[in-house]
């Protein structure tokens, strides 16, 4: 038994389909299905139900699988404690976020590493989580903030901040962020939201419908910037997070108020990749990360409940953290 097909396993169980896990892991698919094949002859048993839509994990494929994932795990605990952690590291880490946590956190990070590892070449990449989740699977990035992560085997996450959203307006709106308002107060209100397409809009749908409004979307704009300069000019409301415009806010630029009943909130996660080991740059990059949420939920920077208990072994499955 090899550590390449225990890699593989994972993909595949993941994707439900040998030529996409080919895609993600760069292997021709012939290779991939020979390594399959040869694990299930050593093992003696089927691991994937094959039919016209792909591959469905067998019962014993499930039980296989879930030995995988820790021994992967171990493995990486293995490298994390003989490591030498004092000594300067050299070498290359990339690191992916979301632009809204990109502008917050990217100075205190290339400071932090400036400061314990001077020759160290940090690449910040700044995208959104459907992408940030491609290029971690492909080995393009080493470590990622993402938002709100389907459920994946392949990769180890740990979780950082329980996000509030806040309704934001122009200063002649009022808003105060020590006053909270209903959800239902967006009723028929021109809105300015992101489109269909990102998690945020989906989640102040959902809350509409919880609170059985309807929402009355203007105008659509994917970018935050655009966002904060039409809410400024009068054009609207919009929904988003404190963190971003704190500046803003502070300045009188906008108002910003929590929503209440319900509470529309995201979820952010640290995630390194499962099926390879985690370079050590990348682990602290992801100390270091904690770090800085701590700092800005604890100066009231970002709302939210923290999550994040300090550095340790990311768990297997993000599906385990955070609902």
């Amino acid at each position: 038994m090899e550590l390449s097909q225990l890699r593989t396993l994972i993909h595949v169980a993941e994707l439900g389909s040998l030529s996409k896990a080919a895609d993600r892991m760069h292997i021709a698919q012939p290779a991939l299905s020979r390594q399959m094949r040869m694990l299930e002859e050593e093992l003696g048993v089927r691991l994937f139900d094959r039919h016209g839509r792909g591959m469905v994990l067998t019962d014993k494929g499930r039980e296989v699988l879930a030995h995988a994932t820790r021994v992967m795990a171990e493995l990486e605990e293995i490298r994390a404690s003989a490591s030498d952690v004092a000594a300067p590291l050299t070498g290359q880490v990339a690191i992916g976020m979301p632009p809204t946590v990109a502008d917050l956190i990217s100075v205190p990070l290339v400071a932090a590493f400036g400061k314990a590892h001077p020759q160290a070449v940090v690449r910040l990449v700044s995208a959104y989580t459907g992408y940030l989740l491609d290029w971690l699977h492909r080995g393009e990035i080493d470590v990622a903030i993402l938002y709100d992560p389907r459920p994946a085997r392949s990769l180890r996450s740990q979780p950082l901040l329980v996000e509030n959203l806040f309704l934001i307006g122009p200063p002649e709106a009022g808003f105060s962020t020590v006053r909270t308002l209903p959800f239902r107060e967006l009723d028929g209100r021109r809105l300015l939201l992101p489109s269909t397409r990102h998690g945020l809009r989906t989640i102040v749908e959902n809350c509409a419908a919880e609170a059985g409004i309807t929402l009355n979307v203007a105008v659509e704009a994917d970018s935050y910037a655009t966002l904060k300069d039409l809410v400024r000019h009068g054009h609207g409301w919009t929904v988003l997070p404190l963190a971003p415009i704190h500046d803003n806010i502070a300045a009188g630029r906008l108002t910003g108020a929590p929503l209440i009943d319900p509470v529309p909130v995201r979820r952010l996660v640290l995630s390194y990749p499962a099926d390879r080991p985690v370079p050590r740059l990348a682990r602290f990059a992801g100390e270091a990360i904690g770090t800085i949420f701590s700092d800005y939920v604890e100066r009231g920077i970002w709302v939210g409940q923290l999550l994040y208990g300090g550095p340790g072994k990311p768990s297997t499955g993000s599906h385990q953290l955070i609902e």
